[in-house]
């Protein structure tokens, strides 16, 4: 027998930065699911470490409120594209989406891929205008922004029914219409309940799931190649608030945790065990860029991490593919080394802080993009959609630059008061190492984001307008002597006091060519005195790169050793000979 039951299921989509997390911190505190005197402080569900310090959202996390006693589970997913696989491998558990647009910056290359995966599994979408209390917010033209977004991509007409809201997360207020009186977010508790529909169920019908089980019962596992086995569940958790609770029986159409299964993976079935039928699983968008990942080979190699060998290093890696939905590794060339393939610079680079401090030490190369040949094996590559929001000031440098990286400009928009929204389309390789730049060249006054698109023939080579490294020389410990000399060279990546071996990289030339420099070399002492002898020599401060800069400056013949306690960047041979023969067999 089929019938509703009392869950909404309801999942928080948008671009990143766009208020979802703030918005959930919203709905948490006023469904009263937490203590009067309990401090629970902001973006509640940003638990993970990395996801506070870079302020967005990682993984997708579930919780759940009570309102005129139905349970609405909530879905809070990542914003960002690199992140895209966590909302894919979510939506469907989902019978609603609420879809938030900044009133600012309108939908955004990730609003469009959200809302795309959302309409594809006919969810009810609802709208919600947020951060409406901006100085420049252009809510009519973002709403009809919002319109234009639906009518591109709604396959049915259902999909164009959609409640609009207007919100200001930070504060906690919703509205039917921008004007309306702000008091507190009931308007769209009201249309969660009265949009969202209940899940359909049969719950007379065997058991059937992808996430979901009764204790201590014996179920059937299925894994993706379709191999059933027998299995036990111990417990049944739901979800309250930030809180799971154990419970007796889980009803078809809620959320649940699940204890006792080995081996089970993302995308697998549990069913019942005399009915093993198996659900379709979660199709997720394939990998753009890839890196190798390899043992530390630096002098300094052992020194600072607790797992430096190849066989802690692949068994890390291959456990990250149980969760890490988007990732996919391989084994390398040699038994040191490891291809690992993700959505973006960022969902690599999110792995490599992850895998830093949990200990472990390894070196990785400059990012690569994946490539693919069709049926008349024409080598074909990644194409993204690029939006820059800057000044219109910098027009002439952005457009410049990417010219250089193969990107053609397919839109521009100018709002008449000096903001401009530029919209390219341009490969993936054009995108590497162009992050640091477009940050120099904008001088801080301007945002990116990008998206695939698809797939194109080869553009041809994309030259690099990088200059060249400053190379220690020798090993030893950095003076301001020898640093004093390098800076009169180039700009520097290191402090006084820091270890360097030879072949590592401790600036950025001012010239095309790499040079090596002897950042060790202390002054010569004279028995010559002299009146300005005493004063100090004073350093610029140098450039302290982090793990995403220090991706984007790579170039082929260079890697980042990663640590526990240091990011370094190296020349992949370490020694002038050999580089230099290196370069005689190109």
């Amino acid at each position: 027998m089929k019938a509703s039951v009392k869950n909404i299921n309801v999942a928080i989509i948008a671009h990143v930065d766009h208020g979802k997390t703030t918005l959930v911190d919203g709905l948490l505190k006023q469904s009263h699911i937490f203590r009067e005197n309990q401090q629970v402080g902001e973006l509640i569900m940003d638990s993970n470490d990395q996801e506070r310090e870079r302020g967005i959202t990682i993984l997708a996390k579930n919780t759940a409120i009570i309102y005129r006693g139905i349970k609405i589970n909530i879905i809070d997913t990542p914003g960002h594209a690199d992140f895209g696989g966590e909302v894919e491998r979510v939506l469907n558990m989902a019978d609603g989406c609420i879809l938030l647009i900044d009133a600012v910056e309108g939908p955004m290359p990730q609003t469009r891929f959200v809302l795309q995966k959302a309409l594809e599994l006919n969810l009810q979408p609802i709208v919600i205008i947020n951060k409406i209390d901006r100085r420049d917010a252009r809510i009519d033209q973002v709403l009809e922004w919002t319109q234009d977004l639906f009518l591109e991509l709604a396959t049915t007409e259902e999909h164009l029914n959609f409640p609009v809201l207007y919100a200001i997360g930070r504060d906690g207020v919703a509205m039917y219409h921008p004007d309306d009186e702000r008091i507190s977010l009931e308007p769209l508790f009201e249309t969660i309940v009265n949009t969202i529909p209940a899940p359909i169920v049969d719950t007379q019908a065997p058991l059937q799931m992808l996430v979901a089980a009764l204790p201590n019962t014996f179920v059937a596992h299925i894994n993706r190649d379709g191999v059933t086995s027998r299995q036990k569940i111990n417990l049944v958790l739901t979800y309250k608030g930030l809180q799971r609770q154990e419970v007796s029986e889980a009803i078809a159409g809620d959320i649940v945790a699940l204890t006792g299964i080995p081996n089970a993976n993302i995308g697998e079935t549990i069913a019942d065990v005399d009915y093993p039928e198996a659900l379709p699983t979660i199709a997720i968008t394939e990998p753009t860029l890839k890196m190798t990942f390899s043992v530390n080979t630096s002098p300094f190699a052992g020194r600072e991490g607790k797992y430096p060998t190849s066989r802690q290093l692949r068994a890390r890696l291959y456990r990250e593919l149980e969760t890490n939905v988007s990732l996919r590794v391989e084994d390398g060339n040699t038994p040191d080394e490891f291809i690992v393939s993700g959505r973006g610079e960022l969902h690599l680079s999110v792995l490599i802080e992850s895998m830093r401090r949990d200990g472990y030490e390894f070196q990785v190369s400059r990012p690569e993009v994946i490539t693919r040949q069709d049926a008349t094996d024409q080598l074909l590559e990644p194409i993204e959609q690029l939006v820059i929001d800057t000044r219109d000031t910098y027009i002439g440098v952005l457009t410049e630059t990417l010219a250089l990286r193969k990107a053609q400009l397919t839109n521009m928009t100018n709002d008449g008061a000096g903001n401009v929204r530029l919209e390219y389309r341009i490969p993936t390789r054009g995108l590497i190492g162009f992050r640091n730049a477009f940050l120099t060249l904008t001088q801080g006054n301007g945002a990116m984001s990008s998206i695939l698109i698809g797939f194109e023939p080869w553009l041809g080579k994309i030259g690099t307008a990088r200059m060249g490294a400053l190379i220690a020389s020798e090993t030893g410990t950095t003076v301001t002597y020898g640093l004093n000399n390098a800076q009169q060279r180039g700009d520097t990546f290191i402090e006084p006091g820091t270890p360097v071996y030879e072949g590592m990289i401790i600036g950025l030339n001012s010239r095309p060519a790499d040079l090596e420099v002897n950042v060790c070399k202390e002054k010569q002492k004279t028995n010559i005195r002299s009146s300005t002898s005493e004063i100090a020599v004073r350093l610029t401060p140098p450039v302290l790169l982090s793990l995403e800069q220090s991706l984007d400056f790579l170039n082929n013949d260079e890697l980042v050793e990663v640590t526990p306690q240091n990011i370094r960047l190296r020349k992949r041979y370490l020694t002038q000979h050999e580089r230099a023969r290196a370069r005689s067999m190109e």
